[in-house]
């Protein structure tokens, strides 16, 4: 099986968000039938967290829903890696209100296109929708207290990267408060280096320990992962909560 580089995953993911966006609400992340209410959009029925466009929450891919569990506040600046169609923005903009921000990083222009028409329907302006990657991020040092994500990260090619550079902009004592993927330790090679799996959000998923090993690696403490739902024979979706220290 040929190695797979960074720049290989993350084409693959920009083509089928490209199209999911495109389609604009089309399913979840790995969206066949038998993933409704895996992924995507039923997730926020259950959660209470409606603060956005309809159409915003019916264009996301995730795998869970990271504003329920960030304990938003007045001020804060908040930083969505992978914002999508803008859901958890929008949601996070209003939670900040009327004092702070909420800034959206994406690499795909259909999706960022999307996400400013959702905010703009939403009537919301304390938002910015960036073009960037998630190991690169275009913000400078401790700029923002909380990072949230969801079911993005497992699509990097570079976890630990984008982890760290999750610690480089975050303020001392900001929060990390991501949903994602997580995979079995026994997640068989196959189901690994299946790039149709990987930018369904399997494939690319790390092992608890192996997050929580990342995690402390870049600075962060009190790190809480919970496991919420099955997603997949070999993985689940879990709730990541970190402090940088």
């Amino acid at each position: 099986m040929a190695e797979l580089t960074n720049e290989h995953v993350r084409e693959r993911v920009r083509e089928r968000y490209a199209a999911a966006a495109t389609a604009a609400g089309s399913g979840g992340c790995c969206s066949t039938p038998a993933e409704a209410g895996v992924f995507g959009a039923s997730l926020y029925a259950g959660s209470g967290e409606n603060e956005a466009p309809e159409a915003a929450i019916n264009a996301s891919l995730g795998c869970g829903v990271p504003t329920a569990v960030a304990d938003l506040r007045d001020g804060e600046t908040v930083l969505d890696l992978g914002s999508g169609g803008g859901a958890d923005v929008i949601i996070s903009a209003r939670r900040v209100a009327p004092r702070g921000r909420a800034i959206g990083l994406d690499m795909t222009d259909e999706m960022l296109a999307l996400a400013r028409a959702n905010a703009q329907e939403a009537g919301v302006e304390n938002v910015e929708f960036l073009k960037g990657y998630l190991e690169d991020v275009p913000l400078q040092d401790e700029t923002v207290d909380v990072v949230i994500s969801n079911c993005v990260i497992n699509l990097s090619g570079d976890k630990p990267r984008v982890i760290r550079e999750a610690a480089r902009v975050l303020r001392a004592g900001g929060r990390f408060a991501v949903s994602d993927v997580i995979a079995d330790p026994d997640m068989d090679e196959q189901t690994r280096g299946d790039m149709v799996a990987w930018t369904g959000c399997i494939a690319g998923a790390l092992t608890e320990p192996e997050f929580r090993s990342i995690l402390q690696a870049a600075g962060f403490g009190e790190i809480e992962i919970t496991e919420t739902h099955r997603v997949h024979e070999r993985a689940s979706s879990a709730i990541i909560r970190a402090r940088k220290l």
